[in-house]
């Protein structure tokens, strides 16, 4: 096998995408259950290997499969070339678009809820990931396909309608099914759900680093994971999962060590956000940008490293300011030696405590130029600065021009873009 790289390659990026694939051969050990159960459902005596061994039979070389089924479900088979044993690849199951009850015939709905399977049913659908561009994939599919055959010329792609052994599916009138009352069978929902919450896992712990890139990767692959609909307003379901969400981030900036200060001031913006949201995109997009905004946080305010008592002088320094934040003052609150407590800061933030609140006043001080017309004075005594002078003087030390020039540039870029 030449492209052993290459498909290795495209499994992590099918487990990126959430999506499932089995290798079925006829040495196959585990049984090929590739569609977490759904079929066995309809029929608990189904036989996996069967299907397996006709799968080997019906699908020829050199052509990779894109089936829909009668369950609307998709998948991708296609036969791996030079193997020992034939074996073939099936990829799926996936949704392109949310399934909807109204999707099915009325014999499935009868069959569904008569025999007691349809919470089982509702659980598959919310379980499987939904990949609404699947030409991403093929995409990708097609460069495999390439390494494997040699070049596009070499195979083909079909579309089918079923997949083989599905002529099963009949939906005649039953009586109810004691059996499968309370079918929640495992290999229906379990894979999915602990895929879901290890994904959660990975998204809290980039945020809890700060990691603004990784943690977009997660939150994408998170979101091709459905929600189950717990009510029947579609918006309020959602809020309820944007509120959840908001919860998770918390807990993330949490293990990143940002002070509870910083993270309810995020998360009660958010919270308000969510509730004024008029739709399910708007919603999505809201739950992208606090992952982006939860890294930042982290990435800003984390106290990871530092000691107890620096940890309470950097609170106190993004909380307030404007107030008294001397060396002498803040030793005097924390009842220790102004030099001890200097020597302790320096050598664990690599700067004098002067030095690292004149850095925060003035970020402070570059945000109020940016977002009001305050008096240049009333800007350095928001920042805690009464000298009007002393405040320009290290605002030019740190950012090279005074606050009139510095607010004189962005006058001066608003014109040029207006016009």
């Amino acid at each position: 096998m030449n492209y052993k790289v290459q498909l290795e390659f495209f499994e992590k990026l099918l487990q990126n995408y959430h999506l499932s694939f089995h290798y079925l051969s006829e040495n196959t050990e585990s049984e090929p259950i590739f569609d977490y159960g759904l079929r066995r459902l309809f029929k608990p005596d189904l036989d996996y290997y069967k299907i397996a061994d006709e799968i080997a039979r019906y699908y020829k070389p050199n052509t990779i499969y894109k089936i829909q089924d009668y369950f609307f479900c998709n998948y991708l088979i296609f036969q791996l070339p030079d193997t020992e044993i034939p074996t073939h690849m099936i990829i799926g199951p996936y949704e392109l678009i949310p399934i909807r009850s109204e999707m099915f015939k009325k014999d499935f709905i009868d069959y569904v809820i008569s025999t007691g399977i349809e919470h089982s049913i509702k659980k598959f659908y919310y379980d499987i990931p939904i990949i609404p561009e699947e030409s991403r994939i093929m995409t990708m599919l097609y460069t495999l396909g390439e390494y494997m055959w040699g070049d596009m010329d070499h195979f083909t792609v079909e579309d089918v309608h079923e997949l083989v052994s599905d002529t099963f599916i009949t939906f005649d009138p039953v009586p109810q099914r004691t059996d499968l009352q309370e079918a929640e069978d495992p290999y229906l929902s379990i894979k999915a759900m602990e895929d879901r919450y290890a994904e959660e896992n990975k998204l809290i712990q980039a945020v809890s680093q700060g990691q603004i890139h990784k943690a977009e990767l997660h939150f994408n692959n998170l979101a091709s994971f459905q929600s189950e609909q717990r009510t029947s307003d579609t918006l309020r379901n959602t809020k309820n999962y944007a509120i959840v969400f908001n919860t998770l981030m918390r807990k993330a900036a949490e293990a990143g060590a940002v002070h509870p200060l910083h993270i309810d001031s995020l998360s009660s913006r958010y919270a308000k956000k969510i509730e004024l949201a008029t739709s399910v995109h708007a919603l999505a997009a809201l739950q992208r940008e606090m992952v982006h905004k939860y890294c930042l946080l982290v990435i800003n305010h984390s106290m990871k490293g530092y000691s107890l008592l620096v940890r309470k002088i950097l609170t106190r320094i993004d909380s307030d300011l404007a107030s008294d934040l001397s060396l002498k003052t803040q030793a005097k609150q924390l009842n220790m030696n102004p030099s001890y407590l200097s020597s302790l800061f320096k050598k664990e933030t690599g700067s004098t405590l002067t030095e690292y609140v004149n850095k925060k006043r003035i970020e402070h001080a570059i945000f109020l130029l940016n977002t009001t017309t305050m008096q240049i004075q009333t800007i350095a005594q928001a920042c805690g600065i009464t000298d009007v002078n002393y405040f320009t003087k290290i605002f030019k030390k740190q950012i090279g021009i005074t606050p009139k020039e510095y607010r004189n540039k962005i006058i001066s870029s608003k014109r040029n873009v207006s016009h």
